[in-house]
């Protein structure tokens, strides 16, 4: 098995656990945008859902998603004090880092609130910030991140938690891996068929030491 040299992240659900603030601020953008009413019975049943079926769901035109997401990172920048990191990323970003691999954050999040969240230490650890990605335009950025990290899709591993980071990982032809503790479930992930399916962050860390021991 060839090494990877380079591994792209996921940030929002995947390094940080957004979807606890993302909550406590849902109620207040769904009265902004005119969407209907989500309680927290029906958000959570929107987790086992794809995105473009969440859209259906919830009558949302493609049009404003990009109003949606400029306003969800808009207030993100404003709350990165209550925007945490998972338990054991920082030892995994720090110990992919340590053993000479590429690190990239694609994210449609701010870059503002993604280096905020990581803090000056960890941002010195990843190479590749490509942030203010379109919610479903993350293929196009992945070639652009691995040809700038100098290296080939083949030796390159995305580590997502939503089924469009599975779908931006096979269209730009890398690798596709899969978090449990993120915003979609296990379960539609799994359908998905992703090349690895991450259930703590250690095994992240783990599974890249093991490739690169053989190549």
């Amino acid at each position: 098995m060839a090494r990877y040299d380079l591994i792209i992240f996921d940030f929002d659900g995947t390094l940080a656990d957004s979807l606890t603030w993302f909550r406590s601020v849902l109620g207040d953008v769904v009265d902004k945008h005119g969407l209907p009413p989500i309680d927290d019975e029906r958000a959570e049943a929107l987790r086992s859902l794809p995105p473009k079926t969440i859209m259906n769901e919830l009558g949302i035109p493609s049009w404003k998603i990009p109003l949606l997401a400029s306003d969800v990172r808009t207030r993100a920048a404003k709350n990165v004090d209550k925007i945490h990191l998972f338990d054991g990323i920082t030892d995994v970003l720090e110990t992919l880092s340590d053993n000479g691999m590429t690190l990239a954050v694609v994210s449609s999040n701010g870059e503002t609130a993604v280096r905020a969240v990581l803090g000056e230490a960890l941002c010195e650890r990843i190479d590749i910030f490509a942030c203010g990605a379109a919610l479903f335009g993350k293929a196009s950025i992945f070639r652009k991140v691995i040809r700038k990290a100098g290296t080939t899709p083949a030796r390159t591993l995305s580590v997502g938690d939503e089924v469009r980071d599975m779908e931006a990982a096979r269209e730009a032809g890398c690798a596709a891996g899969a978090v449990s503790w993120g915003f979609a479930t296990r379960d539609v992930l799994k359908a998905q068929s992703p090349d690895y399916m991450f259930e703590q962050p250690g095994e992240i860390s783990a599974l890249a030491m093991r490739v690169g021991s053989v190549g």
